[in-house]
């Protein structure tokens, strides 16, 4: 899927409103821990992939928000002057540039409470935070 977004004068300011993006519609900003979880989550798994975090947000089958029928899909359409998704494109920001502490315990994937992947069949999630389950 391909995000419609602002033009920017470079890649990387593109890069974190993409990835802010997806992250404030999965995690709602409910909280700055949540969102500090996610983006570390996002760090960590692009690492093990071998992939951008760009790139593995957009093709890790993840994020359900990218999918059009998915009930947060509409979220990507944030508002960029709303305060909290002010604070996912600063903690974005912050992960890019390796600047953001691991606060999911090294998790590379995730999902919802209310969602059940085959993917998590068996494992035991490592962190539960505001409605998101981890796992390495």
């Amino acid at each position: 899927m391909q995000l419609t977004l602002i033009k920017h004068e470079n890649d990387f300011a593109r890069d974190v409103y993409k990835i802010a993006r997806v992250i404030y519609a999965e995690t709602c900003a409910q909280s700055l821990r949540v969102v500090e979880a996610l983006a570390t989550m996002i760090a960590n798994g692009a690492r093990c992939a071998k992939q951008s975090e760009l790139d593995f947000v957009m093709t890790s089958g993840l994020f359900e928000c990218l999918d059009k029928h998915s009930l947060h899909h509409d979220l990507l359409r944030v508002n960029p002057n709303a305060r909290t998704f002010q604070m996912c494109l600063r903690v974005t920001d912050k992960m890019l540039k390796n600047n953001l502490e691991d606060c999911c315990f090294g998790a590379t994937k995730f999902h919802r409470v209310e969602m059940n992947p085959s993917w998590a069949y068996g494992r035991g999630y490592i962190l539960e935070l505001d409605g998101l389950l981890f796992y390495l």
